[in-house]
């Protein structure tokens, strides 16, 4: 699945909901907030799925 810059996602194993904020060394960049600061992690693609909040850009 291709996630675009600013979807929500969460990772499959459980976890945070999180902005997807860029890509980088075909990685997936996500940041996300969780009570006392900013956070950031880079996943693999097949490791998230779309959050509660996904823009539906679809033709």
């Amino acid at each position: 699945m291709v996630f675009l810059v600013s979807d929500e996602v969460k990772p499959k194993s459980g976890g945070p909901r999180m902005v997807v904020t860029g890509y980088a060394s075909g990685m997936v960049e996500c940041r996300w907030y969780d009570g006392f600061g900013v956070k950031r992690e880079a996943f693999r693609e097949d490791e998230l799925m779309p959050g509660d909040g996904r823009a539906q850009n679809e033709a």
